[in-house]
């Protein structure tokens, strides 16, 4: 389910928020700034893996022109899962995961319509990291057309550490990278399976690259060197639906 986008300002109204059970998708925080509250603020952002930047105070003002006390935290609109809960849960039920893990994907557009499609073609839940990702906002929402209402997506502290846990559940890793040699369309995509679609500017990074079984590329054949990250998504999502579902 979704909440209403929002954000919350000044040190202690978001350590409240924080001890009342909400989601922050970021909070920023004014550089330099410093205190004794905001030392017990900065703690339970690292012990509750919750992203932040430093930024100058003037984005703070431009954001809230009031008494933000150097801090500005944005609400979730939506409820983030737990990837470690979903995958024995799939199983449980019968289901062979499908998992679609994004490295990196910082362009709203790009992640809201990428979801929009990985819920079309049933993938099980997106996994993204907790720094160095898209912020899922209005403009998220409203590009996955309300899909992230509906696939879970599960926030990490370290995505190469859910890459190891998803092996070790079972799943193979698929990663796209337009250096492969092997084309997107010759692999076995049946059984439980991830696949990692990398950053705009540089792909999946090479650490996940080195803990793939199997590395793809997407032909391309014109002049332009490589695909958008949302349409390459698209193509090797449905690809893998084919080969899951033998229906399409």
């Amino acid at each position: 389910m979704s909440k209403k986008v929002s954000h919350i300002i000044g040190v202690r109204a978001c350590i409240e928020a924080i001890n009342s059970g909400k989601e922050f998708d970021k909070i920023l925080i004014k550089n330099s700034l410093k205190g004794d509250l905001f030392q017990k603020l900065f703690k339970m952002l690292k012990q509750r893996s919750i992203p932040f930047q430093y930024v100058p105070v003037e984005k703070l003002n431009r954001i809230n022109s009031g008494n933000h006390q150097g801090i500005i935290g944005f609400i979730s609109p939506i409820v983030y899962q737990n990837i470690e809960a979903i995958i024995p849960m799939l199983f449980e039920q019968g289901k062979s995961p499908f998992i679609l893990i994004l490295d990196r994907i910082t362009d709203v557009r790009n992640f809201g319509a990428i979801a929009r499609t990985a819920e079309c073609a049933k993938v099980n839940a997106l996994v993204i990291p907790g720094k160095g990702s898209a912020q899922i906002g209005n403009d998220a929402i409203k590009t996955s057309a309300g899909a992230l209402n509906y696939i879970p997506v599960c926030r990490v502290k370290n995505i190469n550490e859910a890459v190891i846990f998803l092996k070790n559940s079972g799943l193979r890793i698929i990663s796209a990278n337009e250096k492969a040699s092997r084309s997107y369309a010759s692999v076995n995509y049946e059984g439980p399976m991830a696949i990692i679609m990398g950053s705009e500017e540089n792909g999946v990074s090479k650490d996940l690259l080195s803990k793939s079984d199997e590395i793809v590329k997407i032909p391309v054949l014109g002049n332009i060197g490589s695909l958008n990250v949302s349409v390459a998504s698209g193509i090797i999502l449905y690809e893998a639906l084919k080969k899951r579902t033998e229906k399409l």
